[in-house]
């Protein structure tokens, strides 16, 4: 039976490097499923930054526009909260 094992295997160095990828590869705390799922949660915070990048220089741009001129301001608090001058009559339609 011992014959039939391969001569490479028979040498305790190989067999010792085989048997520490095996254990790397499977065993150990870092092993390959594991720095896949690292991987790929790494992929979406990355797309989720750049998201929320985006987000927040849209709101910067939004918020110094608001700040510097009175007739956006105006727009932007009769849009989102209907608010109106006085002797004034604001309809609001919704659509279904």
């Amino acid at each position: 039976m011992i014959e039939k094992i391969p001569n490479w295997l028979k040498n305790r160095y190989a067999f010792s490097i085989l048997i520490f990828v095996i254990w790397v590869s499977f065993f150990d705390q870092n092993n390959i499923m594991t720095q896949y799922s690292y991987h790929s949660q790494l992929e979406t915070l990355t797309s989720e930054k750049e998201y929320f990048n985006q987000a927040i220089k849209k709101t910067s741009t939004e918020l110094n526009d608001l700040t510097k001129n009175p007739a956006t301001l105006e727009k932007f608090a009769r849009e989102n909260y209907f608010m109106k001058k006085e002797n004034e009559e604001v309809f609001v339609f919704t659509t279904e």
